[in-house]
């Protein structure tokens, strides 16, 4: 069964330009990561302001080896990170009938 991380990121007032750039760099790699099966991030049109990213990993192991890499390092840590508001994340597993 692989892992589905549906993140929820809502930028502080002014950061949306923040989180944007961040996620345009962050995307591309982590679609590269060995354990990534899909990495899609989208932005609320109603509500600039929230973000949502659905993850989906081959494991528990490449959803942490995840936050390890150094594009993750650079653009959620040290650049999306700092510039939100709120944070959420919820795990699921797939149902592979």
């Amino acid at each position: 069964m692989a892992l589905v991380l549906s993140a929820t990121w809502i930028a502080k007032a002014g950061e949306e330009q923040t989180v944007l750039d961040a996620l345009r760099n962050l995307s591309p790699a982590s679609r590269e990561e060995p354990g990534n099966l899909y990495y899609q991030a989208y932005q609320d049109p109603e509500e600039p302001r929230v973000f949502r990213i659905f993850e989906i990993y081959r494991d528990e192991d490449a959803v942490t080896a995840h936050t390890q890499y150094a594009h993750f390092q650079t653009w959620a840590a040290g650049k999306a990170i700092p510039a939100l508001e709120e944070r959420r994340r919820e795990f699921y597993q797939t149902l592979d009938f």
